[in-house]
C-alpha cells in the first residue's frame, strides 16, 4: 500500500514488515515497536484504555503504546507471551508489569537468579532482567486479550527480526501459552528454522529441538501462561511456572550443574 501524507509509515499495514528487517540492534528495533500503528483497532483500544484509565490508576498517566521487549541484547534465554494487559504492561510500558501474571513471572525469575527483583511496578523501578529477554507476538493490548489473525501476522515481524538479533546469544525460548506456541513455530519456519516434524503441539513442559539457519540448535520450552485464570484454579502453580523457567535456563546454560 502507498504511504502518504495522511497515511505515515507508521500507520500502514506494512508498516513492521517493510521497517523491521533494516533495523540493526534491539534498541532500534525497541524505539520503532513502540511508535507503530498499523493495526486500527488495536490503536483504538489501547489509547481509549489509557484514557478511561482503571479506578485504581485514575491517578496515573497509562504508556498506552506498543510494549516493546524487555532484557539485554545477549539474553541466552526469551520468554515469548501472548500481549500487553490492558491495564498491566498497556500502563506500565514494560512487559508482564503491573498484573498478576508479572507478579507471578518476576517471583519466579527472581527465585532463579534471573532478575534482580521479585516485583515489577512500572518501567521506572530499575529492575533488570540478568540474561533473559521477554518478548511477545503481539505488542499492543488487545481487547478482551484475544488479538486477531490479521493482527498477529501484521505484528509477527517485530518477533521475527528481535529473535534473528538475538540469534547469536540464543540458546533456549520458554514460550508462555497456547498462543504463543502458535505464533512463534511460523516465524521460525519462515526465518530458516528447521523444525521436527511433525511440528510439535504445544503442552506444559514439552521440550521440543529447533535448528537455527546458523547450524545451532535451541530449545523450545512450552509453559502454562501465567494468567490470574490459570494460577486461580491452579491450571499453573508457582511451582510448575518455576520448574519450566528452570528448565529454559538450564537449557540456555543460565544455571550451573546441580543448582535446584
Amino acid at each position: 500500500m502507498t504511504v502518504t501524507a495522511d497515511r505515515p509509515a507508521d500507520q500502514a499495514p506494512d508498516h513492521p514488515a517493510r521497517t523491521a528487517p533494516r533495523l540493526t540492534d534491539l534498541g532500534a528495533l525497541d524505539a520503532a515497536v513502540t511508535g507503530c500503528r498499523a493495526c486500527p483497532r488495536l490503536v483504538a483500544w489501547r489509547e481509549e484504555v489509557a484514557r478511561v484509565k482503571r479506578r485504581a490508576f485514575a491517578d496515573q498517566e497509562y504508556w498506552g503504546r506498543p510494549v516493546p521487549g524487555f532484557g539485554p541484547p545477549d539474553a541466552p534465554l526469551v520468554i515469548v507471551g501472548l500481549a500487553p494487559a490492558a491495564h498491566g504492561g498497556n500502563r506500565t510500558g514494560r512487559a508482564f508489569t503491573g498484573d498478576p501474571s508479572g507478579d507471578a513471572l518476576y517471583a519466579a525469575l527472581y527465585e532463579l537468579g534471573l532478575a534482580s527483583g521479585p516485583t515489577a511496578t512500572d518501567r521506572g523501578d530499575g529492575l533488570e532482567l540478568l540474561g533473559v529477554r521477554i518478548s511477545m507476538p503481539v505488542h499492543c493490548a488487545p481487547p478482551d486479550n484475544r488479538p486477531t489473525t490479521t493482527e498477529r501476522d501484521t505484528c509477527r515481524p517485530w518477533l521475527a527480526r528481535e529473535l534473528e538479533l538475538l540469534c547469536p546469544t540464543l540458546r533456549a525460548v520458554v514460550v508462555l501459552g497456547a498462543f504463543g506456541w502458535q505464533a512463534l513455530l511460523p516465524v521460525l519456519a519462515d526465518a530458516g528454522w528447521q523444525l521436527p516434524r511433525p511440528r510439535p503441539a504445544f503442552g506444559h513442559g514439552v521440550e521440543a529441538p529447533v535448528t537455527g539457519p546458523d547450524g545451532r540448535q535451541v530449545r523450545l520450552i512450552g509453559c502454562y501462561h501465567p494468567s490470574r485464570r490459570n494460577m486461580s484454579t491452579r491450571t499453573l502453580t508457582p511451582t510448575m511456572l518455576r520448574d519450566a523457567l528452570h528448565q529454559g535456563a538450564r537449557a540456555a546454560g543460565l544455571l550451573p550443574p546441580g543448582r535446584s
